[in-house]
This record gives structure tokens, C-alpha cells and sequence, in this order.
């Protein structure tokens, strides 16, 4: 999945990227928080890591322009902010959760995936039907119970589209989803990515739609126009 990283300091930047890609995440990083908000208008973050004390535009600004355009991506603020007004400011200016610096990897980690959780409506790291489950927390799929690891990637679009079951995504919106900034993308990385999922989960659970995309049916769907 994609997160985009808002952090001005060189050193956390270059220590955070590299460890949140080796957890699986595709990150995008900018320094200030102009850059922020066109990065977030035009990309599909699963959530935001936001420093407050930003060149430009602070982040107190930013939540608050992306929330008055109905901007719903879970941030989550990172900063050496630890006063009680300073917390309650980020909160509700717009923010999910606030961590103050230095934190663990993997409070942050956790911190991440409750967010996202949140946004999903999900009290548990668990999603989907029971036939078809994605635990967000160890990264496998549950098919009819049965555990099975999934690349980073995979997770990713597999995510996706549980996010939204019975609607139709398209090659670019999944693209958005699991790629981040700089990384080459064949024009067939999703039909091989998706190839590959079939043979873990069964060819029928994603479904494509001739000229639209790929979708994993709605519980209650009993049939499609399917390929």
C-alpha cells in the first residue's frame, strides 16, 4: 500500500523510508507542505505521516485545508510536538492519531494499521467475507480459513479491492494503489500480479470486467458479466 511521508528533516527521511518499504509499504516522501497537498490531491494514500513544523504550509495548515476539501485519508501526526495543547491541536484540526518522536517502528506500524482500520469501519485487523479475509496485521489472506502470505504488492491490491466489494477498479486506480513514486510499472504488471493472486485464491474471486477493470464481488452477488 501507499503512504505518503511529509517529514522536512533529511535524517528521519532517509531512515524512515527505507524501513516502511521493508515492511511493505510504497512510500512517497516530501519536505514541505505544499508539495503535501498536490501530492495528496493527486495520489491514493492509504494514510498520511505528517510532521507539524513544515516548510511553506505547516502541517496544522494542511490538515485543515484537506479536511474543508473533504479529504478523508487517516493521517497520522509524527512530531517532537508533545504538549497537551499541541496534541489537541493536531487532533482536531483533523488528524487520527498523534505520535511524538522518537517512537518505535512498530508502534508506528500498529499506529498505521489502526488508522486505516478506522477509516474501513473495522474494530479488527480483519476484513472481508468469511469466504475471503485479508489480515491486515500479518499480511495473509484467508481463504475458507486457510492461511496464505502475500507479497507486499499482492496485499496491496488485494486490499483494494476488499476496501470496496461488487465495485469495479480500474488498471490506473490499482496502479495508484500499489505503486509508488519512481517505480516502473509494465503495462502488464497488474494482469500478472493478478494472475498470480488466482492461483492463491481460486480463479473466480477477482472478477474482471471487460474494458472497466477488476472487482471481487459483494457477498450477496450471485452473478456478473465476468471474463
Amino acid at each position: 500500500m501507499r503512504v505518503l511521508l511529509v517529514e522536512d528533516d533529511e535524517m528521519i527521511g532517509q531512515s524512515l523510508k527505507p524501513a516502511l518499504a521493508a515492511n511493505g509499504w510504497s512510500v512517497d516522501w516530501v519536505k514541505d507542505g505544499l508539495l503535501a497537498q498536490s501530492a495528496l490531491a493527486d495520489g491514493d494514500y492509504a494514510c498520511v505521516l505528517l510532521d507539524l513544523g513544515l516548510p511553506k504550509r505547516d502541517g496544522i495548515e494542511f490538515l485543515r485545508i484537506a479536511r474543508e476539501k473533504g479529504d478523508r485519508t487517516p493521517v497520522l501526526v509524527l512530531t517532537a510536538r508533545d504538549g497537551l495543547d499541541d496534541r489537541i491541536t493536531g487532533l482536531d484540526g483533523g488528524a487520527d492519531d498523534y505520535l511524538v518522536k522518537p517512537y518505535e517502528l512498530r508502534e508506528l506500524l500498529a499506529r498505521m494499521r489502526a488508522i486505516i482500520r478506522r477509516r474501513d469501519g473495522s474494530a479488527h485487523s480483519v476484513i472481508g467475507a468469511p469466504s475471503l479475509q485479508l489480515d491486515l496485521t500479518t499480511r495473509e489472506v484467508l481463504v475458507a480459513g486457510e492461511r496464505t502470505q502475500l507479497s507486499a504488492r499482492e496485499f496491496a491490491l488485494l486490499h483494494a479491492l476488499l476496501e470496496r466489494p461488487g465495485a469495479i477498479l480500474s488498471r490506473e486506480q490499482l496502479e495508484n494503489r500499489i505503486y509508488g513514486w519512481g517505480e516502473e510499472v509494465s503495462s502488464n504488471a497488474v494482469d500478472v500480479l493478478i494472475h498470480g493472486m488466482r492461483r492463491k485464491l481460486g480463479p473466480d474471486a477477482i472478477r474482471n470486467v471487460r474494458g472497466l477493470g477488476w472487482r471481487i464481488a459483494a457477498a450477496s452477488s450471485t452473478h456478473s458479466s465476468t471474463a
